[in-house]
């Protein structure tokens, strides 16, 4: 069996892409495996990083919403389409597996073109038009959230790196803090925005600082790539442009202040961590959507992006900070809701389709 898998540009695609295929492997080492992508894209770093092959295709930007950049689409998709079907007849693709993102409405359209079958994978609560228009020639959609709004959508989870989705944070949580340089048993804050860091994020918190250290709070701040802080001199407020290791961060975390991207909820809801979610105000409203179910499980909290502020930080997050038992049951809500298998579940939909094609093809 072959399987394509077509999720590039940011790491939300890439990463759960990897994911199956580390999954795929884990079943049967001799799967082949291509990923699609483009030289702009993360894909182009990280997909050879983990061994698998790279085929580079036009990008093709396909708006969440209808909009007149949708007139334009047409060349771009049938030159884009011309060329990922090629790479389709090269490695003999059965399945082609689609994550969203630039490569997968061309991915989806060749596969019709040469037979192969279509799984689709979505990661937001709200779809993307191209994962909309893969769920129509489907074999079969994995979704990341219940209650899917895609048509005979299967609650799968998200695909998450072996290093998230087998972390046991209490028995890391000491060799972890050791690891960071954090106290051992000091209650501790984690604060990220992703690799850009998030401002709003990073104002609350600094400007919370001097409050959070007094009251004993230790605080694990990544600013974002070329971010910078104004905070105390103060080794329990430990300042990192990026966490290469987040199993280590989120072992030694207690709460979490975070944005509410889809990867990042479902991680979070799949170690059992609490915590702040503060979805990014601008675009189509995803991230509230993501956020949401995990809230309303009771593991996390939301934030609105103009009330995170440093004045709500100590209002809120520091007294849940110095209330273990509150943290505890809502890491139990968290661990309740979320999903560990999403990789093993989506490698499912994946063998079931490529079998069904080996089946069709061979009636033998």
């Amino acid at each position: 069996m072959h399987v394509v898998l077509a999720g590039g540009g940011t790491a939300g695609h890439v990463e759960p892409a990897l994911a199956l295929a580390d999954a795929l492997r884990r079943r049967d080492p001799s799967i082949g495996i291509t990923a699609l992508g483009t030289p702009r894209g993360l894909e182009a770093r990280l997909v050879p990083d983990r061994g698998y092959e790279l085929r580079m295709i036009p990008p093709v930007p396909v708006p969440r919403r209808p909009t007149p950049q949708l007139l334009a689409l047409p060349l771009r998709v049938r030159s884009a389409v011309a060329e990922t079907a090629a790479v389709l007849r090269d490695v003999d693709a059965d399945v082609v597996v689609g994550f969203g993102g630039y490569v997968a409405a061309p991915a989806y359209l060749a596969a019709r073109r040469t037979g192969a079958r279509v799984v689709v994978h979505e990661a937001n609560v709200r779809p993307g038009l191209a994962n909309r228009l893969g769920a129509r020639m489907a074999d079969a959609v994995g979704s990341a959230w219940p209650d899917s709004t895609l048509p005979h959508a299967e609650y799968v989870g998200m695909p998450l790196r072996r290093s998230i989705s087998t972390l046991d944070r209490a028995a890391a949580r000491q060799p972890a803090r050791a690891e960071l340089g954090l106290d051992p048993d000091a209650p501790c804050l984690l604060v990220f925005g992703g690799s850009q860091g998030a401002r709003t994020l990073n104002r609350a918190a600094s400007g919370a600082a001097r409050a959070l250290l007094d009251a004993g709070v230790q605080v694990l701040h990544a600013v974002g790539r070329g971010g910078a802080v104004d905070v105390p001199d103060d080794p329990r407020y430990a300042v990192r442009e990026y966490l290469d290791r987040m199993d280590l961060a989120y072992a030694a975390a207690d709460l979490v202040l975070c944005r509410s991207g889809a990867m990042t909820c479902s991680e979070l809801a799949a170690v059992g961590l609490p915590a702040a979610y503060v979805p990014f105000p601008h675009g189509n409203g995803e991230q509230r959507l993501n956020a949401a179910p995990v809230v309303a499980a009771g593991g996390g909290l939301l934030v609105e992006d103009a009330a995170c502020t440093p004045e709500e930080v100590e209002r809120t997050l520091l007294p849940l900070l110095r209330d273990p038992e509150r943290l505890g049951r809502m890491s139990a809500a968290a661990a309740a809701f979320g999903r560990r298998d999403g990789d093993d579940r989506l490698a499912d939909l994946v063998l079931a389709a490529g079998a069904g094609r080996s089946s069709r093809e061979d009636p033998s």
